[in-house]
């Protein structure tokens, strides 16, 4: 069993990584503005509060991992690096985005000609905080990129890892399923592989 606090609880891919972890016997804590918006679960401690709030870090000093699954246009690259450094808590695990990735060309997505213009503000503070993290020695972070078509789907447990390119299927297609991310980010959580590094979760 791992001791998890989890950020960002109540989101798309936040709800199936809370969802995953409660089902593997885990004891999570999240940090939400409004706990009335998540209902009482064997294993589930809710807190009140946000990243801004020092008091919040305290309140979740002493668990193993932290994993965030913030919007990245919603809280500064220092704000988040710095608020896990006040919880004390060692291993930070965030969901990441596909921006950064490589295409086979080499070029990243988010510089493709055909990204969407929609995208880019949050692509772009994603893209921002790997490049913060990178610097940082401190922390056992990793940030876990999804692919390009990022859904709700079916938690089959079969997927790829990978490092810094897109993953495509045997159709041609880069995508995975909220469901399945989780699964591969809470093996991650339980059995570390990767440190101070990116991977990427695709089918």
């Amino acid at each position: 069993m791992t001791s998890i606090a989890l950020l960002g609880a109540t989101g798309n891919v936040g709800s199936r990584l809370l969802d995953e972890a409660l089902s593997r016997g885990h004891q999570v804590t999240t940090l939400v503005r409004d706990p009335a918006r998540l209902a009482s679960r064997a294993g589930l401690t809710v807190v009140a509060g946000d990243v801004t709030d020092p008091r919040a870090a305290k309140a979740l000093a002493g668990h193993e991992v932290l994993i965030s699954s913030l919007r990245f246009a919603d809280i500064a690259p220092g704000t988040l690096i710095d608020f896990a450094r006040a919880t004390g808590i060692p291993r930070l695990l965030i969901v990441g985005g596909a921006a950064s990735l490589r295409l086979p060309d080499g070029a990243r997505l988010f510089d493709a000609p055909g990204f969407p213009a929609e995208y880019r503000t949050e692509a772009g503070a994603g893209i921002a905080t790997l490049d913060a993290l990178r610097g940082v020695s401190d922390l056992d972070w990793v940030f876990v990129s999804p692919q390009m078509v990022f859904a709700p789907g079916e938690r089959t447990g079969s997927f790829r890892l990978g490092d810094d390119a897109l993953l495509f299927d045997a159709a041609g297609d880069s995508h995975i399923s909220y469901e399945d991310f989780a699964v591969a980010l809470l093996d991650e959580a339980e059995r570390p592989v990767h440190h101070r590094t990116r991977f990427t979760v695709g089918y």
